[in-house]
């Protein structure tokens, strides 16, 4: 279950922590995920604390892959500055990290998509290129993003059976069916595990910046290509998918990951598809032919 994690706890762990940033005013950060909360402190810094358990391991892991991630990524990283130890109140690790200025990609006006899918394709191409740590082998610590996306064939099929003739059930089998022909035999290269617009951040209109680690680590890249129809069009998909320089069967693994996702969502198994992201996302793969 969720903690209730306010401004004001999280006053008090800045004073009982670290008392010589006290007298900085903390404020939430009106755009937050599911699985942390985040304030600002001051004008520079900022607290990500886990909203529950589940999430809590990731702090020292973000931590040490951030710091060998950094400088292998043509873009800005968090930088953790401090982190905080469980308390009585609040049970669980916690971070305090540099602000990183810019806008999320969903909220962001009218970016260039275009130069948009071609920069986050070299992103990611470097973040495959960075040297592999194997303490972030994929698993349960990255919720699986990373492992063969038949992990999840549990959560496909329920949520098919559940979403009936809603969906065009035996176009998603043969989707799914195809990310399952084949697996990632090259060496685990590091994936983010969680590329989505809202933990891209883009300034003038260009991309700055990602942030959100919390599911990184080492294995299968496809699980880092969904936003291919979480956000672009068919033509920028098109541009995307070039850039990226991965094989077809990858690409097919994708889709079977963006595919999940999806479906996983609008069966009410994952968190809501508030503003018709995965709707579009599953209208997209339907549509494609290959």
């Amino acid at each position: 279950m969720d903690l209730h994690i306010d401004a004001a706890l999280a006053q008090r762990l800045i004073a009982q922590q670290f008392p010589h940033y006290a007298d900085l005013a903390i404020t939430a950060v009106p755009q937050q995920g599911w699985d942390n909360r985040s304030f600002r402190l001051g004008s520079d810094l900022t607290l990500r604390l886990p909203a529950n358990p589940s999430y809590a391991a990731a702090v020292q892991k973000e931590s040490r892959a951030l710091a060998a991630l950094a400088p292998h990524l043509p873009l800005a990283l968090p930088e953790v500055v401090a982190l905080g130890t469980p308390t009585a109140a609040y049970p669980m690790p916690w971070s305090i990290r540099r602000w990183i200025a810019g806008e999320p990609l969903d909220q962001s006006p009218a970016p260039d998509r275009t130069a948009l899918a071609k920069s986050l394709a070299a992103v990611l191409n470097a973040l495959r290129a960075a040297p592999p740590l194997p303490e972030f082998t994929a698993g349960k610590h990255s919720f699986f993003r990373g492992c063969h996306p038949s992990c999840y064939g549990d959560e496909v099929i329920a949520s098919l059976n559940s979403l009936g003739p809603a969906i065009d059930a035996p176009r998603c089998l043969q989707i799914w069916r195809a990310g399952m022909s084949s697996a990632w035999t090259a060496a685990p290269v590091w994936v983010h595990g969680d590329i989505a617009a809202g933990n891209l951040l883009l300034q003038d209109g260009l991309l700055t910046a990602l942030i959100d680690f919390g599911t990184c680590a080492i294995g299968d890249p496809a699980c880092d290509l969904t936003l291919a129809w979480t956000y672009f069009t068919a033509a920028e998909r098109a541009i995307f998918r070039q850039a990226l320089g991965l094989d077809p069967a990858t690409w097919a693994r994708a889709r079977a990951w963006a595919l999940w996702k999806a479906l996983v969502t609008l069966a009410g198994l994952s968190s809501p598809d508030q503003n018709g992201t995965q709707s579009r996302a599953l209208a997209a793969l339907l549509d494609e032919t290959a």
